[in-house]
């Protein structure tokens, strides 16, 4: 990383906690501020969600984000430190993460595609459980499956909605994604499946007008689906930078040994 980038020009984005919005003028006063289009690396000051705000907001300009945490849980941020902040970026370890399409086609005919970088999740909209047919790579591999939900999940997203699930850890090298389902009534003892990377899932809702289903890319909604197509895509790389010693698989690998 210091040999691409031995002094970078920043740009400091923040999420709307106070806290964010002070450290951001404070920075952008000591580091100077060079705006998203002329910056090396974008600096983003929040907690989780905000980081993943602010790589969607750079699919187009593949910028890397060094994330500093003023936020809450920060797992995808860099401890926040103000002094030496050249030096940190310029040193560390980058992580590139894939992100997952979801094409959604609504009880209207309505179709809708989002990107999701953590997971894409469909879940029960009323008191009814989902009733949803698993095919993977055209192949169908559950034709019923009763539960509140279902998600594909990145190895980057698989720490996040995905372990609170119950689903697997995925070291980022490993080039699967974790299906796992939510609160499964049917069959009972079906805890999820580990997919290849390049695998084509597509969830078709049983009974949409009965049991109406939400599909769920991070934070892009659409209600009252009946069909919903995901897949990564290898095309769009988002490279995000970590403190050296404290990379981003170092990390994933470390949540496997906490209590």
């Amino acid at each position: 990383m210091s040999s691409q980038i031995p002094s970078p020009r920043l740009t400091f984005v923040a999420s709307e906690r106070p806290e964010a919005q002070a450290a951001r003028e404070r920075l952008a006063a000591r580091y100077g501020d060079h705006g998203v289009q002329d910056c090396d690396v974008v600096v983003a000051l929040g907690g989780d969600g905000f980081m993943l705000e602010t790589l969607h907001q750079n699919v187009a300009t593949r910028r890397p984000i060094f994330g500093m945490n003023r936020g809450s849980v920060g797992f995808l941020m860099n401890e926040y430190d103000e002094d030496g902040l050249l030096e940190r970026i310029s040193l560390a370890e980058a992580a590139i993460v894939h992100p997952l399409t979801m094409k959604a086609v609504d009880i209207l005919g309505q179709s809708y595609e989002a990107l999701a970088i953590n997971e894409v999740s469909l879940l029960r909209q009323t008191h009814q459980t989902a009733k949803l047919e698993l095919t993977i790579d055209g192949a169908v591999r559950m034709s019923e499956l009763v539960c509140d939900g279902v998600m594909v999940a990145t190895p980057a997203g698989s720490t996040a909605y995905n372990l609170s699930a119950h689903g697997p850890i995925v070291p980022l090298g490993a080039q699967v994604l974790a299906l796992t389902p939510i609160s499964v009534f049917r069959p009972r003892r079906w805890r999820g499946a580990l997919l290849r990377h390049t695998a084509k899932v597509t969830v078709r809702v049983l009974e949409p007008e009965f049991r109406p289903v939400s599909a769920v890319a991070d934070n892009f909604e659409v209600r009252e689906v009946v069909r919903v197509d995901i897949a990564e895509t290898r095309e769009i790389a988002l490279p995000m930078l970590f403190d050296a010693g404290r990379s981003l698989e170092e990390r994933v690998l470390a949540e496997q040994f906490s209590a």
